[in-house]
This record gives C-alpha cells, sequence and structure tokens, in this order.
C-alpha cells in the first residue's frame, strides 16, 4: 500500500489533470479512496470522471476488463484510460453516484434487500461456461485452478503475494491460531459439498465497493474487481451474511432468506446451500483472521475472530436443504 506522503497533492493533480485532458477541470475533490489506492473526483466539461491512483496496475486492469459484465442491474464503472504517473498506476472511470451500501440503516433493510437481491441475481445472470477459467482475468496456465483450489488459497500464506508473512504473525497469538486452524479443518470437511460452478463471483461485496441510491432500493456502481472469480454464487452470499453484524443494513437485508427463495434458482442451484454457505462463511473469516494481523489491526482481528467463533459453533445456517 502506498504511504499517504507517496500520493501528490491536490494542487499538483489538478496541474497534471488539466495537461491530461488538455482542457479546464473543474470541482476536483478528494474522495474516500480504498485500501489499495487514493481518488479524486472531477469534472471536464459535463463530464463527471473519477482519477485513481495506486502502486499496482493489476487492479485497474481487472476493472477495465470486468466492463464487459456491465449491465442494467450490473453497473460497472467505464475504465476510459490508464497509465502511470507521479510514479504511481493510475485510472480514469467515469464517475457514478450514491452512498456506500454498508452506509445504510436498519430501518432501510426492506429496500436494502431488494437492491442486493438484485444485484445477486445480475451477477448469477452473466453468461458463463463450465470450461470458464475460475480466475477469468489470467490466461496464464497457472489460473487453471479449481474453484476448491482458489477457495484454499484464500487461506495460504503465499511469499509471492503482496500480502504475505502473516501466518507466522498470527501463530504468536495462540487462541486465534487455534481458531484458525479449526475453521481451516472445517472447510476441508465442507468441500465436498460445494460444486465446481462458474456463476460470476465479485468476491468483496461491501468495503466501499458497492454504491446505492440515495433511498437505498437501487445498486448504481459495482467497484474494485480484483477479488472476482467464477464460481459458487453463494459466495457473495456469504459474504454479506458474514459482515452483517458491522452493518445494520445488511443485516436487516435478510440476503440468506432472499436467496433461497430466488425465482432464478432451482433445487438443484440449492442443493446443499446451508453446507456451501457455512464452508464460505468459515473461508471468509479464516482468511480475514490473516488479513488483520497483516494490516496490525488488532481490533478488527479480534472482531472477526469472535464472529468466527460463534458462525463455527453455530454451524449451517437453517432453512435450506
Amino acid at each position: 500500500m502506498a504511504k499517504p506522503e507517496a500520493y501528490p497533492a491536490l494542487e499538483q493533480v489538478a496541474a497534471w489533470l488539466t495537461h491530461h485532458h488538455g482542457a479546464e477541470i473543474t470541482d476536483l475533490a478528494a474522495l474516500s479512496g480504498g485500501f489499495w489506492s487514493s481518488a479524486y473526483a472531477y469534472q471536464v466539461g459535463e463530464e463527471a470522471l473519477v482519477l485513481r491512483l495506486s502502486e499496482m496496475a493489476e487492479g485497474f486492469a481487472i476493472d477495465r476488463a470486468a466492463m464487459r459484465f456491465s449491465g442494467p442491474n450490473l453497473p460497472v464503472p467505464r475504465v476510459i484510460d490508464v497509465g502511470q504517473a507521479f510514479g504511481l498506476h493510475y485510472a480514469i472511470s467515469v464517475r457514478h453516484y450514491g452512498r456506500f451500501i454498508e452506509t445504510t440503516a436498519a430501518s432501510e433493510g426492506g429496500k436494502v434487500g431488494d437492491a442486493l437481491a438484485t444485484l445477486l441475481q445480475a451477477l448469477r445472470a452473466v453468461p458463463t461456461a463450465k470450461t470458464d477459467r475460475v480466475v477469468w482475468y489470467d490466461a496464464s496456465e497457472a489460473a487453471n485452478i479449481s474453484w476448491h483450489s482458489w477457495l484454499l488459497n484464500g487461506l495460504q500464506d503465499n511469499a509471492e503475494d503482496v500480502v504475505s508473512g502473516w501466518r507466522a504473525k498470527l501463530a504468536e497469538q495462540p487462541e486465534i491460531d487455534d481458531l484458525f486452524q479449526r475453521c481451516e479443518a472445517r472447510i476441508h470437511e465442507l468441500l465436498p459439498a460445494c460444486p465446481e460452478r462458474r456463476d460470476l463471483v465479485h468476491g468483496d461485496l461491501l468495503h466501499q465497493n458497492v454504491l446505492v441510491s440515495e433511498d437505498g432500493g437501487v445498486v448504481t456502481a459495482v467497484f474494485s474487481w480484483k477479488c472476482s472469480a467464477l464460481g459458487d454464487f453463494l459466495y457473495d452470499v456469504a459474504w454479506c451474511t458474514f459482515w452483517s453484524d458491522w452493518h445494520p443494513g445488511i443485516a436487516a437485508a435478510n440476503i440468506w432468506q432472499r436467496t433461497l427463495s430466488a425465482p432464478d434458482l432451482t433445487p438443484a442451484d440449492l442443493e446443499n446451500a446451508a453446507l456451501r454457505h457455512h464452508c464460505y462463511e468459515l473461508q471468509i473469516g479464516a482468511s480475514h483472521l490473516g488479513w488483520n494481523v497483516w494490516t496490525n489491526n488488532q481490533k478488527e482481528l479480534e472482531a472477526v475472530a469472535k464472529k468466527l467463533e460463534r458462525s463455527l459453533k453455530k454451524g449451517p445456517m437453517r432453512g435450506a436443504n
């Protein structure tokens, strides 16, 4: 992650954008960026755009490739330019408006549930084939892995990854390390119930990656596709339910029951749904133990561990076969 001082001052950004577009820019303002990037909103004439800067180019390339998934209920911002500036990588995209879905309140659960259910159905509706790669944006042979392997890779500390060295740090906290190992063992037990599907999975819904309209009822943008894959649609459902303790609006959306009654899903689609969903919740939680110890976020590490312990003890959700 780039340190704050690695990003240019607003005046530098203004000068660069003016030169880049060959036109006056207006309404330049810093936005709340993601963990890996810094973002700035601005206008060129009547066009509203966003500039993002990052040390890594891969995420921008994936976002650009993900434009092919865009549709009426799956609004993927159009990336119009990528390149290098300020010693960093940049992407310029069309600005979408709304508020982050995790800011919604419990009282908005009905509308948020409608928005999420519509989004998840749109993800499921994206045409794919059983022969498609799980890592859809990587044509290398190394990316030709199974859905099961993709899940297990999220629990591995790979020295070649940017996020590495977390396993040893986790071992320094025996109780949390024991929880990780118990979850890992349970995930291996549950994997046979998880089918080798090839649904479009965003893999990082929430966390400032989904905008909704002011009334919370319509998704207006889906950002950041670097964690996406072609796998089991229930992974995104598990993402929403696992993080629901943090977000009242998501908790009130009742997305698990909505999924079980979704009109586009058949009994075959929902076979072993509870076991699959449980496996994915455990994988999400266990992988985020690693993330939070790597980012030295002890408070969040303990909160995730607490949620994960409850999920492990509770077992599969009710209401499905």
